[in-house]
């Protein structure tokens, strides 16, 4: 039954979060459950409800006041005018884009010893260009879309969920501006996004909010505080992570707001580490134009996040690390080393490999390569890290060769979004600075 297998995802879930758990005990207890659906819905409510452990040494609040308090303000900065931030924007959804095509024949939770082992007899290690066909099929599997993603068969950006977010963000800000609600996003969410073009909790949150508008009259405020903690598992995975891109544009400059606006896009379907990452993305996206060390970057972005958290403590880790790393593969060796169970979509290594990239990038195509070899969620890390290495870099820092393949044509999955111009749509992202008074 799924809702077991997701009840026992849930227990894992809240024993990473520091939740008092016995897995085995719970494991136990729901295996002996019947096929109910009252008794599974019942454990489940308990399971959300479970208390903090007495020894648990992190502080890691879900609400933005809790946040900020946890958070480094002191050194916060204040926000400041980038002259070139439409320009910047613009370069940084392109270099998201080439990223999350670059890495999305790759999205099969890859290590960068399985790529090397796949690219390298063919001659493209290190990577300096989309993937041939050759190359895609010696893998241990293909992703789906393959076809329309290499090299010489690219006709156009292929559909993907991690550029409809950040398309799904522009929209909120264009129709909504800088105090667009949750509520807001839902409804933009359900009007734009097929079901199986989400993941995780986005698929959840979209499946509890359909039930509930199926009721004579739908109640608002959404419930989205009860549907994110109960019966939600996968809550600190990469899905809201991939959600904050269009912040960061539209606050260049501007750290905090970014952090803010992204706090409250995930905080809808994620919690703990993954409201984190999202507010840490937003975050080094809006500071890249400010600073000229690339360590600096994360460093500052990790001001606006709980400092005694798990992902800061990854973060910090990964700092010291690729500051003493000789080069990129030797940075990720670091960072694999320690958190190398963290793979696909489970952001604590895959935030390690960003600082990596960046510290290593000599311009946006070579970041991205870069980032892609490093594996494991090779699209969405790919398209993230593309973003920042924009930001960072400006314009003029990714040659032609990554976007001429699209055609200027961009396959998107909305339903209610009808741009297919690549150009246009990253001219409108390039607005979004000035529509938010940065």
């Amino acid at each position: 039954m799924e809702l077991r297998a997701r009840l026992h995802a849930e227990i894992r879930d809240r024993a990473a979060q520091g939740r008092a758990a016995d897995v085995g005990a719970l494991d136990a207890e729901l295996a002996a459950l019947p096929d109910s659906w009252d008794a599974l819905l019942e454990f489940g409510e308990r399971l959300a409800a479970l208390p903090m452990r007495d020894d648990w040494a992190y502080d890691e609040p879900d609400d933005l006041d809790g946040i900020r308090a946890a958070a480094d303000r002191g050194r916060s900065l204040s926000a400041v005018a980038v002259t070139d931030a439409g320009a910047r924007a613009e370069a940084a959804f392109l270099g998201s884009v080439c990223g999350c095509i670059l890495g999305k024949p790759f999205e099969i939770d890859p290590t960068l010893a399985e790529l090397r082992a796949a690219l390298e007899p063919a001659g493209d290690w290190p990577l300096r260009d989309y993937p041939t066909e050759a190359v895609v099929l010696s893998l241990r599997e293909q992703q789906p879309q393959w076809p329309e993603l290499v090299r010489g068969r690219i006709r156009h950006v292929a559909p993907d969920d991690d550029i409809n977010y950040t398309v799904l963000g522009m929209l909120a800000l264009e129709q909504h501006g800088v105090a667009f609600t949750r509520d807001d996003l839902l409804m933009l969410w359900m009007y734009n996004l097929p079901l199986l073009a989400t993941f995780g909790p986005e698929r959840t949150l979209l499946a509890n909010a359909a039930l509930a508008a199926l009721e004579p009259v739908v109640a608002r405020p959404w419930p989205l505080d009860r549907w994110v903690q109960v019966r939600n598992p996968g809550s600190e995975l990469c899905g809201a992570l991939i959600r904050a891109d269009a912040y960061g544009y539209a606050c260049l400059g501007d750290p905090e707001q970014a952090a803010g606006m992204a706090w409250r896009d995930a905080g809808m379907t994620h919690r703990g580490t993954g409201l984190y990452g999202a507010m840490f993305v937003a975050a080094a996206i809006a500071v890249a134009p400010l600073v000229q060390d690339p360590l600096e970057v994360f460093a500052t972005a990790l001001r606006y996040i709980p400092q005694r958290s798990r992902f800061a403590e990854a973060v910090t880790f990964a700092l010291e690390q690729v500051a003493a790393a000789s080069d990129w593969l030797d940075g990720y060796e670091r960072i694999h080393a320690r958190y190398g169970e963290f793979g696909h979509c489970r952001i604590l290594q895959e935030v390690g490999t960003l600082v990596n990239t960046l510290r290593f990038a000599e311009d946006v195509g070579d970041g991205i390569c870069k980032q892609v070899m490093q594996g494991n969620d090779t699209d969405s890390f790919g398209a993230t890290a593309g973003s920042i290495l924009g930001a960072y870099f400006g314009p003029n820092h990714l040659d032609a060769r990554w976007t001429e393949p699209f055609r200027d044509t961009i396959h998107l999955a909305l339903a209610a979004c009808w741009e297919t111009s690549l150009s246009a749509l990253a001219a409108r992202m390039g607005q979004l600075p000035a529509l938010t008074g940065h």
